[in-house]
């Protein structure tokens, strides 16, 4: 059966204590906004974040304005291949400053230059103004190659939770409207909007993300439950995986989204798609960048597994990093 890491138990338990101890007994009668300023307290302290060559913020065009990014650079090489990252959050909370530690440990690991885009939130913006914001950014980053010293032949897009989401989005609409990209990262990714699946019953609460939680992101973001069958919405509803770029996906055992990621991993094999499902034991939704007290083996494996997938696809394999 297996059981949860002892260092990530520690976490879960003092998630529930810091809820408890801001008056939060649930985050959607707490609502977005002062969910989100209790997040925000839980971003990585500086001191504890990897040192990198350069971190610079800016905005770019979108389709409703301005989008903030971020983009790290683990050197002053020119024509590095190129990561846009897309946060979790669950299209209502998250921020640049969350995923702070997985770009900068993605960036140095891969040695390739990470965007990080800060797309709009829900309920303020409704589906699908995220992943319009996505896919606006990512067609910027390509055609900004130039500017960024970046390989537009080697451009990859990840993230985790609905980031994921937002991610296997963008490589649907590149594969019939470009840039090309060459892979995607898909970290517990959120493929669909069924609530009854094995792991949303038997992870339905304790472990971070909780059923409900999940029920109230979706509420937040796509409340027309018709419009949650869009394939952008729910891509493992999509009618055609076929030609979308190699893929490695993390699942964690304890995750109410577990199945759905093995599941759209099961829909690009069948597709012809290289694809990786990796199954984490002992971690939770959350786990890829968590900071605990003391090493954990699948967070330490997690790290390098993704490393080495972006590395091959890249072509700088040969110099992965124990």
């Amino acid at each position: 059966m297996g059981q949860i890491h002892p260092a990530i138990q520690k976490n879960i338990d003092a998630f529930d204590q810091g809820l408890a101890a801001a008056g939060i007994d649930d985050y959607y009668s707490a609502g977005a906004e002062r969910f989100r300023a209790f997040l925000d307290n839980l971003a990585v302290p500086p001191e504890f974040l990897p040192a990198i060559h350069s971190v610079e913020d800016r905005t770019i065009p979108g389709p409703a304005g301005e989008i903030p990014i971020r983009i790290y650079r683990p050197n002053d090489q020119e024509n590095l291949p190129a990561l846009v990252w897309y946060h979790g959050g669950g299209f209502v909370i998250g921020t640049l400053d969350i995923a702070e530690m997985n770009c900068r440990r993605l960036s140095n690991d891969t040695e390739c230059v990470v965007i990080s885009i800060d797309y709009r939130l829900a309920p303020e913006t409704r589906f699908p103004g995220a992943h319009e914001d996505c896919i606006a950014a990512t067609a910027w980053v390509a055609a900004s190659a130039d500017e960024l010293g970046i390989d537009a032949t080697r451009i990859a897009v990840g993230g985790d939770s609905t980031g994921g989401n937002l991610a296997i989005g963008v490589t649907h609409h590149a594969r019939e409207h470009g840039p090309p990209l060459v892979f995607q990262l898909l970290v517990y990714p959120v493929t669909d909007a069924d609530f009854d699946r094995p792991s949303y019953i038997e992870n339905a609460e304790g472990y971070f993300l909780t059923k409900n939680m999940m029920e109230w992101f979706w509420d937040c973001y796509v409340p027309d439950v018709e419009q949650r069958k869009h394939p952008m919405a729910s891509p493992l509803r999509a009618s055609d995986f076929s030609n979308l770029p190699p893929a490695f996906i993390i699942t964690s055992k304890f995750d109410p989204l577990r199945d759905e990621g093995e599941a759209y991993g099961a829909a690009l094999a069948a597709a012809g798609v290289p694809v990786e499902t990796k199954r984490y034991d002992n971690t939770i939704h959350g786990f890829y960048n968590m900071l605990t007290e003391e090493p954990v083996d699948e967070i330490i494996a997690a790290s390098r597994d993704s490393a080495m997938a972006l590395r091959q696809v890249f072509g700088t394999a040969e110099s992965v990093r124990g």
